[in-house]
């Protein structure tokens, strides 16, 4: 995929994907700062009652906290670079940010299961802005079945280095993603995904 291209994913959701968003030297430079300066934890989440330690590391930057899964992220203050780079996306998009998670993929071996950005903290129709650093990952997405005979629509994306997704409309209502583990060898990448929270989680 070498342009841009929208996804209608349904009357009222849609992907806008720009592979080569970021130039190459920009990209690689922002990953080798953030992998070494950024305050990185490896959180846990609350599955079937029991406590498990995600596989991947991550950030989280902003005014307001944060809650995901039963972990509370407490907001950082945005260093110099990622402040530019939500701007960038702000302007880009022609939405407004005041938050950034960001998750650090360091192998084929760290994932991401199946969620929707849906948490009450962001509104009733958020939108998320998805910039990606490093190696290409598979990124699925699924639409929620209400239904058990209904068949499921699907979309994949290729997500590569320097691409920015917009993840529009009712998206994050009616469809669900995930980034699956993947046995290639594959090296480091982080996401930053830009939010807005409108409901404060203090």
């Amino acid at each position: 995929m070498n342009s841009a291209q929208l996804i209608t994913l349904g009357p009222t959701a849609s992907l806008y994907y720009l592979p080569h968003w970021l130039e190459p030297e920009r990209s690689s430079a922002l990953l080798t700062k953030w992998m070494a300066e950024l305050d990185w934890v490896q959180s846990e989440i609350s599955l079937f009652g029991r406590r498990h330690l995600i596989p991947r590391l991550n950030a989280w930057y902003g005014e307001e906290a944060y809650t995901y899964s039963g972990t509370r992220f407490e907001p950082a203050s945005w260093p110099a670079e990622l402040r530019q780079l939500k701007v960038q996306v702000e302007s880009a998009s022609g939405l407004k940010f005041n938050s950034v998670l960001i998750n650090w993929y360091r192998s084929g071996q760290n994932s991401m299961g199946w969620h929707s950005d849906d948490e009450k903290c962001l509104g009733d129709t958020p939108q998320i802005a998805s910039v990606s650093l490093g190696d290409s990952r598979r990124f699925l997405m699924r639409e929620k079945s209400r239904h058990k005979n209904k068949k499921t629509k699907k979309q994949e994306i290729l997500l590569e280095d320097g691409s920015l997704l917009l993840m529009l409309g009712e998206t994050q209502k009616l469809w669900q993603h995930a980034l699956p583990k993947t046995a290639k060898n594959k090296s480091d990448r982080i996401n930053l995904t830009f939010r807005l929270i409108t409901k404060s989680d203090r």
